[in-house]
C-alpha cells in the first residue's frame, strides 16, 4: 500500500511538472517564442491613448498556438493603440506563384467586451520583392489584412473598392489604399464576426494576383494574426490558431 501511495504521489508530481505554464507578457514590445510562433504585445500606438494591456501564452506546439489578451484603452478612438499578435516564423520566403496551399484555422471569442468597443480581429500578412523582410519595413510592398471582426464602426486604410466578393466560402468587402511605402488591401467580413475560420489563404493570394494587381512574383514575408485595439475594454481568447505554408514540390 505504501509503495502504491508513493507511486501515486510521484505520478501526480510528474503530471504537475508536465503541465504547461502560462507566460504573461506585460511590456509594451515584449515577445516570447513558442513552437513555430512569436507572441508579441506590439503596443506601437499607445502615445495616442491611455490604458494598459497584457497578453498570455497558453500553449503552443508545432504550427498551432493558443493565447489571450486583456486590454483597456481610452482617447483617440480612430487610432490603433496596439496589435497584440502571433507571428508565424516558419515557411516564409515563398513566392506567391509557388504556393501549393496555406491552410489556416482560427477559433476565437470575446470573454468580455465593453459597450462600443472599437477593435478588429485580423490577419496581417506582408509581401515584398525580396524573400525576407519584417512587417511594415522598407522591404514591404503589400500589407494584406483579413478582418474576421471589426467593431465600433472602425474602418481599414483607404476606401472600399469591392463589395461582397466571395472568397474561401465567405463574403468580403475589399478596401485599398496607400500606407507609408506599401499598399494596404483589406478584406472585411460582410458576414459579421467569423469566430470559426478554416480556409486556405491561397484563395486570397490567387484573388489578389488576378484582381488587385499583386504580382505573383511577390514573396510571402510575414503572417501575423491578432487584434488591433482602438478604444474600449476587452478580454479576447484565441482558443486555437494554426497556419502552414506549403510550397509546390
Amino acid at each position: 500500500m505504501a509503495f502504491f501511495y508513493g507511486l501515486l504521489v510521484l505520478t501526480l508530481a510528474s503530471c504537475a511538472l508536465a503541465r504547461p505554464t502560462a507566460t504573461v507578457l506585460t511590456g509594451a514590445f515584449t515577445c516570447v517564442d513558442a513552437a513555430d510562433f512569436s507572441l508579441c504585445q506590439n503596443q506601437w500606438g499607445t502615445a495616442s491613448g491611455v490604458g494598459s494591456q497584457n497578453s498570455t501564452l497558453l500553449s503552443a506546439s508545432g504550427d498551432s498556438i493558443s493565447w489571450s489578451t486583456v486590454y483597456t484603452w481610452e482617447n483617440s478612438p480612430n487610432n490603433v493603440k496596439t496589435y497584440a499578435n502571433v507571428q508565424q516564423n516558419v515557411g516564409m520566403g515563398v513566392q506567391l506563384s509557388n504556393l501549393a496551399s496555406v491552410p489556416t484555422s482560427w477559433q476565437w471569442k470575446y470573454i468580455s467586451k465593453s459597450d462600443g468597443l472599437r477593435a478588429d480581429v485580423s490577419y496581417d500578412i506582408w509581401t515584398g520583392v525580396p524573400p525576407t523582410g519584417t512587417a511594415a519595413s522598407a522591404n514591404s510592398s503589400f500589407e494584406i489584412m483579413i478582418w474576421l471582426s471589426g467593431l465600433g464602426g472602425i474602418q481599414p486604410v483607404g476606401s472600399q473598392t469591392v463589395t461582397n466578393v466571395s472568397i474561401a466560402g465567405f463574403d468580403w468587402n475589399v478596401w485599398k489604399g496607400p500606407n507609408a511605402n506599401w499598399e494596404t488591401i483589406s478584406f472585411v467580413s460582410a458576414d459579421g464576426d467569423i469566430t470559426d475560420f478554416r480556409v486556405d489563404l491561397k484563395d486570397f493570394f490567387d484573388y489578389l494576383s488576378a484582381e488587385q494587381g499583386v504580382a505573383s512574383s511577390q514573396f510571402l514575408q510575414v503572417i501575423q494574426t491578432g487584434t488591433e485595439a482602438f478604444e474600449g475594454n476587452a478580454s479576447l481568447s484565441i482558443d486555437h490558431f494554426s497556419v502552414a505554408v506549403n510550397p509546390k514540390k
